[in-house]
Formats: C-alpha cells, structure tokens, sequence
C-alpha cells in the first residue's frame, strides 16, 4: 500500500508516526521503515486480543475477516489537518514508533543523563527507555508508544533485562518469515485495545463540533473549554512520580520532526496542544488554525511556542467522563422533541456514532463500522445535519468497497441507495451490468452502479449552504478521492472488480496508461470524472488554505489527470502548482533571511546551511528530498509540454549524473529523441515552462534545477541540427541578451557550488553537435611514415644492393608519392601530432571551453589540455597535440570536453550536415506519438552519423637528418662524360631507435624524358632500346660500393655513404632520397605484411657543360694496300700492321670538336688493340682515321632486344614499317652495336687546362654514331664467303706457294697460255646450303655490251655455273675450272652463289629452335616477313665483293 492521502481508502487507514531515536544513520532508518511497510496491511486474525475486559471494544476476535491498513509517516501532520479532528478522525497519528539501532547499541554511550548501567549496552537500553518516556511527554495524545530496537543481538553472557515499550528485532540473517508481521501485529493489539479509550473519550463529550466552528464555551475559556489539565496519560503504563524532567531532555538530542540525523524537537506542542472538550482547538495566541494563513514557517510547523513545556492540556482520560452534571449542563431553548435541545442531542448521538463507526473503520471491524455509520446518516439526516450526513455515507462507501476487497458479501442500506426517481435508471443499470458480466457478484454489481450517484449525493452534502460548512482543504481533497474511486473504476473498463478494488484499497498502479483515444461506453465516463474533479480545484489566494495544502491538493488532481490520460490539462494544473511553489517559497525564503540576520535577495545561497535550527517548516527541503521528489515532479512538467530536455530518462540522483552514457548511440538517441520534442508542442510555452522551473529552483534554493533548467531553456531555443556549408539558419529562438543572461546564470550558479562544497553538481551543455570534425595534421615530409608492401622490399640483402637498390625498369614504390589519405592515418609511438578539432557554435554569446582533450579507443593515448573560446555563432578550429605511447590501432572517437558551468562529458564528432526531416503527413498527436520510436516510423527518421579517426600507430622509428654533404651548397659543375664522387653524411636523431634499414633511390632531370619517349607508340625498338640502355646503364646518380659496407645507424650516431654523378646532357638537377626505418629483424625475415619507412632527401643543382662531340662520322671500305707508316699513324702496332686487310678490317673516320674551353687529349682504343691518341685545341674540331674490324653476324635481322622486363609481354605492330624498312633497321642497329661494342673513347684535360679542369677525365659519347647502308656495306662480313684465284697450271708450284696463290685475286699470263681459275666457296652461317656457282668474265675498262662480248678472247673447259653439293655449315668448298685467253688485255672474272633450294631443317632442330626463341620473337618475325624455316623464306644470292683481275700478256717484252 502506498502512503497516498488521497487514496479512497485513506479514512480507513491508522496514522503512524516513525520517528528516529537514539545514535542511528539515514540509511539505516529508511531501510527501517521499509521494512515495516512490507507489513502494513495486518490481518485481524493474526492480532492477539487484549485480555482486559474494559479493553475488548474492538477486539480483532469479532470479526476476524478484517484488516487494519497503515499509514507511515515520518512527519506530524499539518494544523491545518490536525483542526479536522474528530471530523477526519484518520488524520491524526494513533501510533508512535520510534525507531533505534541496535548495531550502535554497544558502540558509544547515546546519553550523558543516564548511567549506572553495568555495560554500554545496559546503558543505552536505559537511555533509549528515558527517551520513551519523553515522547510519551511530549506526544500525549497518541495512544501507542513504542521503540523498536533493530539488529539487536542480545549478548548470552551478561543478558540485559529489556524495559517495557521497547521490541528487539534480529538481524535481516536472523528473521523468520513472520519476524516483522509478528511486531506489527502485537503493535496493533496495543492499538486496539487503546482505542477503547479514545472511544469512551468521545462518547463522553457533551457535543461534538463540525471543523471550523467555534463553539460559546471555548471562547470563554480561551481555547481551553470545559475540560481542565489533568496530566493524563494513556493506559499501558503507570504515570511516573517523583522523576525530574529535564526540560532539555529531547532537546539535546536535536530535531526528530525531519528524518535527518540526529533528531531535534519540535516547536510547540503540534497536535498535542489544543484541547478536545468538542470544539477544535485553537492556537495559544487566540486564533484559529484555519481563520488566517499562517505567515511565517514556524505557523507552518504548528506553533509559536519554544518548548514542550508550553503545551496545551492534552486529550480527556477515560475517567474524566464520569464529571459532574452540573459542570455538562447547557441552558435549554424551546421545548418538545422539536426544540433545538432535543436537536443538539440527536446531532450529538448521530456525530457520536459516525466518530465510532470511523474508529470502527480503522480497526478493520467494517461490520461493525458500517452498522454504526448507517445508523449515524440516518441519524444525521433526520437532524438536517448535512456535513455529518455527507461524511457517514464516506465512511460507509469506504466500509462496503473493503468488504468487497476482501471478497465478503453484504448489502446495501436503505440510507445509501438513491431516490425513487433514479431507481429506474440505475436498474436499467444493473441489468446492462449482469448481461455485460454475469459473473460478477451481485453485491458489487449493484455497487457499481449506485457508486456515481451516492458519490454526486455526497458532494451535494458537503456543498450545502448551512451553518456549519465544511471546510476548502477536506471538501478537495475527498472530491479528489471520489475521482480517485471513479478513475479505478472507468480503468478496470467501469467493472468493480478485482482490478479496480486493487487499485482503490491498495493503491496499484494501473494496469495500462490511457491515451487519448475516446472511452464513451465506458461508465463512469472522463468528462465525467474531469468535471466533478475540477470542483476540488482550489480557488483564488483568498480561500482559507496554507501554500502546504494548496500544493497537495493540486498534485492530486495532477495525478489524477495523468491517469485518465489527460496529459495537457495535467501539464496546466502542474503548471499552476509551480506557481503556488515559487511564491511560498519566495515568501519562506524572505521571512528566513530576516530571521537569521541576512539580506532576502541574498541570491542562492540555502538557509539550511547557515547552521542553527533552520525556520523553513514545511517548505525546509534537504538535497535529497529535492532530488527524489522535486526532480521527477518538475521533469513529468517538462515532458508534458515537450521540453527540449537533456535525457529522456534523468539519473535517479545527482551523484548518477556522473555515469550518464556518452556513447555514440546514447549521443544519437538523444538527439533524435529532442528532434521529436522539438517539433512538440509550443516552443514560447517551452520557454515560459522553463523561465518558471528556474525561478522555482532558485527559489528553493536548488542548485542542480537551476543549472538543469537552464540549460534546457538554452536546448529549447536552439535549433538541434549541425549546418552544412549552405549556412541554414540555426540561429536560436530568444535574443542574443536572453542567452548571455542564461549563460551567464550557469556560470555563476556552478561556481557558487563549488564554493559550497557541492562541486559535482553541474548543468548539462544544450548541443550535442559541439564537435564538428577532427583531423589529423600532416605531419612534416621528414618524418611522415610512408606505407610499404613486404613485396616491394628488394630481394637481396642491404649489403649486396646495387646502386639503385631495385631495377630501374621496375616500378620503384619508394619513389612513389605517399598516398594523402593513408599518410595521414599513421602516427608513430612516442612522437607527438596535431589534431584539428572543429568546433560550432550556434548561440549568438561566446562559448567558454574551459578543458578539451581527445577521447580515444585502443592503445595507451596522451593527450594535451587545451582551452578555447568559441566565437558567437560560427564553427572554430583549435589545434591540440598528442602522443600515443604504444603500436597498435588508435580510434579517436570524440573529445572530453568541459563546457564553464557545465559537466565535462564525451561529445561524438558529427562532420555531415544534419538537420530533422519534416514529416509531410502528421500521423500522431499528442504524447504518444513522442513514445514511437524513430525507427518504426515510415519513412525512418534520418539519423545524424558519428564519425570516427582510425589510426595506425607504428611502432618507435628513429629520425634521421642530412648531416653534411661534400658538394659545396648541394651544387656541383660537371662536364659530359665524367663522373665524380662526393659524400653525404646522415645522422640519426633518435637516442633510443637505431636505424637498421636504409634503401637509396635517385631522381634527375634526364629521367621524365627518357620515361615520356618510351612511353611514345611512335618509338622505334632500336629508339626505345637506346633509351632503356641510357637509363639502365647511364644512371646519373648512384651510390658506391666501398667494400662491405653496412647500412646502420646507431642511436644518436651518424654515417657516411658515397656517391657518383655521370654528366649527361639535360642534367639540371637530382635527388637523393633515402628511405629507412628500423625493422629489428633482417629484410628477408619480416613478418608483418606491410612496414613503414621515412624519407630523408638530398637536392642537387647540376650543371653539365659540353666536352667532346662528335660532329661527323663516317666508314669506308679498304682497297688495295696501304704503306706501313699510314697504319702507325693511324694508331695500329707493328704487329698488327700486317693483319690489315680489306677483308678483315674497314676505317672509322671521326671529327672531333673539342668544346670544353682548354686542351683535350682524346683517346681512342679498339679491341684488337689499337689505339690513338689526339690532341685537340679549345674550338677546334679534328679528324682522326680509325680502322676497325669487319664484322659478321650470324642473324642480322634478330629481334631487337628489351631491357624493360615490363615490355617483354608487349607485341606492337607499326603499320609506318614495311618489312624491308624492318630488316634495314635490324641489320643497322646490330651492325652498330658490333660496332660500339669493339670501341671505346676517352677524354682527359690536357696540359695548360687551368685548376678548374685539372684532372678531369671522362668517356666521349659515341653512341650518338647512326650508320648508314653504305657505311652498313663497309663494316659487314657476307654469310658466304667467295675467293677467287687464277694459277699457272703448266707450273708446278710447292704446297706453300700454292696457298699463297690462293688469296691472291690478281694473276698475270700469257697469251693462249693455260691457266687454272680456282673458286672457295666458304658457308659462315650455321646452317647448310645447296650452292650454284656462276662465274662471269669481262673485260676491263669497256662498256658493258662490249666487256660481257669474250667469246672469241677467253675460253674455259667446262660451264660457267655448277651446282655444288649440300655445303654445311662452317665448311667451304672449291670449284677448279681450266680457261684459256686468246688475246692480250686485262681480264675480270667475278663470281656468285646462288642456292638452288631452301634449306628445311629436321622437325627436331626446328623445334629445338623453336624453344629457344620466344614468342614475341616469333610473332614480330612473322609480321615482318622474316621467318627462317617458315614458307616466306625465299633463295638467296651472294655476289663475290673483289673480282679476279687477269692481265694477258704476249712475251716476256710485253710482260
């Protein structure tokens, strides 16, 4: 059962007064009295009847049926409901349970005034009696005192006798199931037996008055009546004589009308000060309770006096009814049954036995209670005594719905059933009831049905203009039981039920909360219920009610509305009763500054902390009693009218508030649910909502409302979304001094906390959409982690790397720019970096950010503290550094950030734009429609995305600088051709880190061109193959192998590595750039997929001035013989001189221009070994004569090779090329790399250079020769070698003669004279062929019609052409033919071969030949047309390159 006062059972509920007593925590009493209410409904059959026989009135063994309910309460009531007595009888206490705790029992002596005891225990057991007996003092109208000792553990050795009044109760480990059911009940029989005496207490008294009227006597005796002041005390106990009581006796144990710790008096008597002779009591200084509000808070507690000692007699003993007649006698006017005397009478008896029937009611007889009230009405009725009428038909409705609770039948009296005119009417009822629900008992059919009229009769009763009207505060708050009743009734779908008798006797909560959907079949009906409640409504400020009551009153009609589902109008009534709270509380707040001497606009500081006893009476509120009442009951106001709060769902305390979620979907839901709330409701009504809260919280004074209220009064008036980059208008809904004066308000209340103690309490910021973005800083280019594939680390060791470390022709990832979006994920452990925070600002004020640091996921994250002031309405950047200290993925998630006055917490990053969504089609109203959730709404409401930085943080790498470098300013002058080294010297910065891996890569302005010709599709494969040789093999920079150098850095050192630079032509500038990192294994031993490595760079400036060139080139073949000393001269030795021929060698003719501003000595060397040497002046240019060696080539038309791995797959086919141009251009690039190959120049300065080209040496570039067909001729050796020689055949020469005769082409002889003409015929090629010899004689020096007509002057034996036999490989063969000249002259005889037939080779040699050519080879040879053992290739001729030249003579004359 809940302690409602407006449960329309509470008459019958006995008031119990908990009190603390003794040394005991707040904690400890609140679960206390917790465990008392677990028993607050006691059953009469579980109660053992007092035995006295003057004691048995109500004895629980009449009817055993029954139940007696309590009420608990931890305050004494109000005057204002204390003057209701005997009229509500149920609002006075009957009980006192004073509460103690035996875990304390043993621990300090709890009071000075007794001793004597033999342990601490005994002592304060003694102690705790000695404060029994001044409750009893003090509180003398209550008829039970009790303490219950709680956790006692009576001690086996030394047992203390218990007195009497005080119940040990066990530990909770020590409880029986019936342990605290048990105390309550014998409580209960102590009740019980006592309420006998109050019975005949009542019954004794001449008259009893109606509350609110002022009886003749007691203005005579000034407020005391007829009675006098004996010293009575209830029964239980005797009265003790001869003990002092200390006047200070519960005033040094402090208040005890609070449940704060330790306890102290009362002021005044309470409600124990006034007399009960009939007539209400009224206060010592002569007014009525009621006649004036109190107006100050010690009229609010109950009373001006200062101590007990000034109470007002206590109530009649049982014994003062036997009084004399003479001192009961009342004059008599009129006469007969009629007059007024006799009319007194019966109103005394009927009043007589409602007051019994109500006693009746509370100790659970209800048979008895409805025999006795039935009885009173009726009584009452006949009397005209409307107000009791009224109240006897409460009381009976009360009696009849618990015998229903408790499922006993019973029947309705004549005096509780309606008139004859509405018999018909509610009999209609009661057919539709029993068709509707047949099972229904009959008796709580036809109550149901009765239920609506009695209770109209009854307001009518307590409504009636008479004599003695019944008072504002008891007419509203029986109205708002009745609407209570009626309300269980329409819920429980207007069925009287289990259900609804549920929630009227014991105060359950409804099973369902009502909307507002219409109910009109349902009796009673909502407009009903609305209408009769809004008659309990407290009028203007005039009506005799104090701010205590006008608050209660108001919050029952609120719950009531909110029951029936009327959520606006109970959003108006709560609105209403903020405004009773602020002025009680403005008013209590002023009377108690001046009574402690401080100003009233003092601002927020609490009067309750200034020490002494505090003069707040009702209004004293503590922290807790703020944050378990206040909160809820303000925020149920907020909710109503769609405030822009902080959380849906408010942390139980204020500690809690600490631990809200922060968490990205806690963030989202938030902002999705004051969307909704938002687009709610009126946003000025919002607003004024919110003005009012705020000046109710700092009328409190409330710290936390203030700052709460404030904050969402800054929530409700801004827009809620985050603007993109089109500055949507987010601008809030008051002025720009408005959101200062908030702000400000915030400011100033949080630090007035803090100086109070109360650091913890802070507002809640109003923007979820605070952080904006945040971004990583690049970080700078030397120290920037570069991510690599395992698979881009070179194969071999660091040691044995070439100069560029990877092929030239491979894509070199390490030259590669860093990807932006991955470089900006990494960080390195220990090393600092920058974050850009972005911050916004929607208010028109500056927003102070009094601490920011980054809020992260994963590794160990240091970040810095910043502040910053966001300017009025715009988006700011603040910069904020911070170091991760270990590897591994780091998530920023957010940022911690503390707003001034505000409670740090974690804020999301929002970076999109995000703004709600207007719904086209409203398809909800009302406070339901904020109960759907956003994602079952159709369409789903966008929801606004966190973001998140992810980052890869790396494990410590050192930083490595250009220490030093050789080269004067990074810049170098060199000439083309030559090469010079320099050093360059690295230092690791890193003290800890060492650097064991470090790869060099190199740039220079040759490289882009050489890279956009090969990329050319107009390229030839001689081109693309002369640029890939100059980037492969001419490199302009490259790193020198010193021996076994290793590449490391140790912590702090340095290290110094060698360089070469090549001068090119188009060399400008260069760069060095060195990769490293520290990997702790070897390259070829990591583990990890990916490794990451900095960059360090060296620029150079390049200047390449000209040297030697080559301004023309040519070759010619040699004929005849050339004199010795020509061939020294040319270069060649003595040795060599001989091996000259025009067979074997042809000569090179170069003109050299010495460009280079002083002597040059050029050198040129050749493979045979001949070399020359030339000196040539500044300017001028020189030819030198060269021979060089024929050469043959097996295939001159081979496929061009490729250096580029990359162009091997590639096959491209220019339709510019016939296949003769393709053959022409094959056999000059083979005949000119023969050539290249066999040469080699040099250049050096030679005397007189100057100390700027002192020793200066570098290579001439003669690559840059092209041949031509005819330099082609000169240089190339045919694949089919033809010798022809003529000998004397009448000679007889010896073997070595006749192999000199052989090479020699020119022969002399005589006239007719027979000579023999000899022909080798030698295959150089590899492969076999059939060969037909065709010899042609001529004449020389004549035309040729005339040269070719020898018929008649030269004579052979035989043909001029033979076919050969299969003539392999690497053999020769010779054709030996006789001829004769007939006459004198000069004689040419050439010679050709010709094949007869093409050669085809076996299917195992074709394809052995086939695999060791590839197939891009064989498919460029196929399109051109040169394919070797395919069906294009046709028979070839070889023409002999020197005649045989025969010169006839007649004699020896003529010779």
């Amino acid at each position: 059962m809940t302690p409602d006062p407006f449960l329309p059972v509470a008459p019958a509920r006995v008031k119990t007064l908990v009190l603390p007593i003794g040394r005991i925590k707040r904690d400890r009493f609140d679960t206390f009295v917790k465990s008392l209410n677990t028993e607050n409904v006691v059953q009469l059959r579980d109660v053992t009847a007092d035995g006295r026989p003057n004691r048995n009135m109500f004895t629980p063994l009449a009817f055993p049926d029954g139940a007696m309910f309590y009420d608990l309460m931890t305050h004494v009531p109000p005057p204002s409901h204390l003057a209701l007595v005997p009229f509500d009888l149920y609002r006075e206490p009957l009980a006192l349970l004073a509460i103690a705790d035996g875990s304390e029992i043993n621990n300090i002596v709890l009071s000075k005034r007794q001793s004597g005891g033999r342990t601490v225990a005994e002592t304060n057991i003694r102690s705790l009696d000695q404060e029994l007996e001044d409750l009893r003092d003090r509180y003398p109208r209550i008829l039970v005192h009790q303490v219950l000792l709680f956790d006692y553990v009576p001690s086996e050795e030394n047992p203390i006798p218990i007195p009497e009044g005080i119940v040990t109760i066990p530990p909770p480990e020590q409880h029986k199931r019936t342990t605290m059911k048990t105390v309550m009940c014998d409580i209960s029989s102590l009740i019980l037996a006592e309420m006998t005496t109050l019975a005949k207490s009542y019954e004794g008294m001449t008259f009893i008055d109606s509350p609110g009227h002022a009886s003749t006597a007691e203005q005579m005796y000034g407020g005391q009546g007829h009675l006098g002041d004996p010293a009575r005390r209830n029964s239980q106990f005797a009265l003790p004589t001869n003990r002092s009581v200390s006047a200070s006796g519960l005033v040094d144990r402090g208040h005890q009308a609070r449940m704060s710790m330790p306890p102290v008096p009362f002021k005044g008597g309470t409600f124990g000060n006034r007399a009960v002779s009939g007539q209400p009591a009224t206060p010592p200084n002569g007014r009525s309770g009621l006649s004036k509000p109190p107006t100050n808070f010690d009229d609010i507690t109950g009373g001006e006096s200062a101590s007990p000692e000034k109470a007002l007699p206590p109530r009649p003993d049982f014994m003062d009814v036997f009084r004399t007649q003479s001192q009961d006698r009342v004059s008599v006017q009129g006469f007969g049954s009629g007059g007024s005397t006799d009319k007194k009478l019966h109103r005394g008896k009927s009043r007589f036995q409602i007051v019994l029937g109500s006693l009746y009611l509370q100790a659970g007889r209800w048979i008895d209670a409805l025999r006795e009230l039935t009885e009173g009405a009726t009584g009452a009725k006949s009397t005209n005594d409307h107000i009791w009428h009224g109240k006897a038909l409460e009381l009976s409705l009360v009696a009849l719905l618990l015998l229903g609770w408790a499922g006993i039948e019973f029947d309705i009296h004549p005096v509780l059933l309606p008139s004859s005119d509405k018999g018909t009417a509610l009999a209609n009822q009661i057919v539709e009831a029993e068709q509707k629900d047949p099972e229904q008992p009959r008796w709580l059919r036809r109550l149901q049905v009765y239920i609506p009229e009695l209770l109209d009769r009854i307001i009518s009763l307590y409504s009636r203009i008479t004599a003695e009207n019944l008072q504002p505060l008891p007419m509203s708050e029986t109205i708002i039981r009745f609407c209570r009743m009626l309300t269980a009734l329409h819920v429980a779908d207007g069925k009287l039920d289990e259900r609804s008798l549920e929630m009227m006797v014991l105060g359950t909560p409804p099973p369902k909360q009502l909307t507002t959907s219409p109910r009109f079949t349902i009796t009673p009906t909502r407009p009903y219920i609305l209408a009769t409640l809004m008659k309990a409504y407290p009028g203007s400020a005039s009506e005799l009610l104090t701010t205590a009551d006008r608050i209660v009153l108001l919050s029952g009609i609120a719950s009531v509305l909110g029951v029936l589902g009327f959520q606006r109008k109970k959003a108006m009534v709560v609105k209403d009763l903020v405004s009773v709270l602020i002025g009680g509380l403005v008013e209590a707040r002023t009377r108690g500054a001046a009574d402690v001497g401080i100003h009233p606009a003092a601002g927020l500081v609490g009067l309750n902390g200034l020490g002494g006893n505090g003069h707040a009476g009702a209004l004293d509120l503590t922290e807790n009693d703020i944050e378990q009442g206040i909160g809820a009951f303000l925020g149920l106001l907020l909710r109503t009218y769609g405030v822009v709060t902080d959380d849906p769902s408010p942390p139980a305390s204020l500690e809690d508030a600490a631990s809200r979620d922060d968490s990205d979907e806690a963030a989202v839901a938030r902002i999705l649910k004051q969307s909704d709330l938002r687009n709610f409701g009126i946003q000025d009504v919002k607003l004024n909502i919110l003005r009012m809260c705020i000046s109710f919280s700092e009328a409190l004074p409330d710290f936390a409302g203030v700052l709460k209220y404030s904050s969402d009064l800054l929530r409700t008036a801004g827009s809620g979304t985050a603007p993109g980059l089109r500055r949507e208008d987010a601008y809030p809904a008051i002025h720009r001094e408005d959101q200062i004066r908030f702000a400000t308000n915030i400011s100033k209340t949080s630090n007035l906390a803090k100086r109070l103690g109360m650091g913890h309490l802070a507002a809640e910021y109003w923007d979820e959409f605070l952080l904006r973005g945040v971004k990583l800083e690049p970080l700078p280019t030397t120290r920037t982690p570069v991510s690599h594939a395992r698979s881009e680390l070179p194969n071999a060791v660091a040691t044995t790397r070439t100069s560029q470390d990877v092929n030239p022709f491979i894509y070199n990832p390490f030259l590669k720019q860093p990807d932006a979006a991955a470089v900006e994920k990494v960080l390195v452990a220990g090393e600092a970096a920058t974050f850009r925070l972005t911050f916004q600002n929607t208010f028109e004020m500056d927003l102070e950010l009094e601490s920011i640091r980054l809020d992260t996921e994963g590794p160990e994250f240091e970040s810095a503290v910043e502040s910053l002031i966001v300017g009025p309405y715009r988006t700011q950047v603040l910069r904020i550094s911070g170091v991760p200290k270990a590897a591994g993925t780091l998530r920023i998630r957010g940022a911690i950030i503390k707003v001034r006055g505000c409670r740090e917490r974690r804020f999301p990053i929002f970076i999109d734009q995000w703004a709600p969504e207007k719904e086209p089609k409203v398809k909800g109203i009302g406070l339901v429609a904020l109960d759907v959730a956003p994602a079952k709404r159709t369409p789903p409401t966008q929801r606004p995305k966190p973001e998140s930085l992810e980052l890869n943080v790396i494990a410590e790498q050192p930083v490595v600088v250009v220490k030093s470098s050789t080269l004067p300013q990074s810049s170098v002058m060199i000439l083309e051709g030559e090469r010079q080294k320099f050093s360059v010297t690295l230092q690791n910065l890193s003290t800890t880190t060492p650097v064991d891996f470090l790869l060099f890569s190199f740039q220079d302005s040759t490289q882009e061109p050489l890279q956009a010709a090969m990329a050319s599709r107009d390229a030839t494969p001689a081109e693309l193959y002369e640029y890939e040789l100059i980037l492969a093999k001419k490199q302009a920079l490259r790193i020198r192998k010193e021996g076994n150098q290793k590449r490391y850095i140790p912590p702090g050192g340095t290290a110094t590595f060698d360089f070469e630079i090549l001068g090119k032509s188009g060399l400008t500038h260069g760069l060095i750039q060195v990769d490293y990192a520290y990997l702790g294994v070897p390259p070829d031993e990591l583990e990890g997929e990916r490794f990451f490595t900095r960059q360090v760079s060296l620029a150079l400036t390049v200047t390449v001035n000209a040297s030697i060139e080559i301004v023309r080139m040519d070759v010619f073949p040699l004929h005849g013989s050339i004199p010795e000393p020509l061939w020294l001269r040319a270069g060649s030795n003595r040795e060599s001189t001989s091996q000259l021929t025009a067979d074997t060698h042809c000569l090179l003719m170069l003109d050299l221009r010495n460009a280079w501003p002083s002597n040059m000595v050029v050198q040129l060397e050749s493979e045979d070994g001949a070399r020359l040497e030339e000196h040539i002046l500044p300017g001028n240019v020189n030819r030198v004569i060269f021979p060089i060696k024929r050469v043959y080539l097996e295939d001159p038309y081979a496929f061009i090779p490729v250096l580029n791995p990359s162009r091997q797959r590639q096959f491209i086919v220019s339709s510019k090329l016939t296949p003769e141009m393709e053959r022409a251009n094959r056999e000059a690039f083979w005949y000119r790399e023969k050539v290249l190959d066999s040469l080699k120049g040099t250049w050096r300065t030679g005397p007189g250079a100057g100390t700027i080209a002192a020793g200066r040496s570098g290579s001439i570039e003669l690559r840059s020769m092209r041949l031509t067909s005819r330099m082609i001729e000169a240089v190339k050796v045919d694949e089919i070698g033809i010798e022809i020689s003529v000998l004397d055949a009448s000679a007889s020469p010896s073997p070595q003669d006749e192999q000199e005769q052989k090479h020699k082409s020119h022969a002399i002889a005589k006239v007719e004279s027979f000579l023999q003409l000899r022909v080798a015929v030698t295959n150089r090629t590899n492969q076999p062929i059939y060969p037909l010899v065709r010899l042609m004689p001529s004449l020389c020096h004549r035309p040729l019609n005339v040269a070719l007509d020898f018929t008649r002057k030269f004579a052979w034996n035989g043909t001029l052409q033979k076919a050969l036999p299969l003539l392999a490989g690497g053999h020769s063969a010779e054709v030996i033919m006789g001829v004769t000249v007939l006459c004198r002259g000069e004689f040419e005889i050439s010679a050709s071969v010709e094949e007869t037939m093409v050669w085809r080779p076996s299917e195992e040699e074709e394809e052995e030949r086939r695999k060791r050519r590839s197939e891009m080879e064989k498919m460029q040879d196929a399109a051109m047309g040169m394919e070797i053992g395919g069906s294009k290739r046709e028979r070839r001729v070889w023409c002999s390159r020197r005649p045989a030249r025969v010169v006839v003579v007649r004699n020896d004359e003529d010779e």
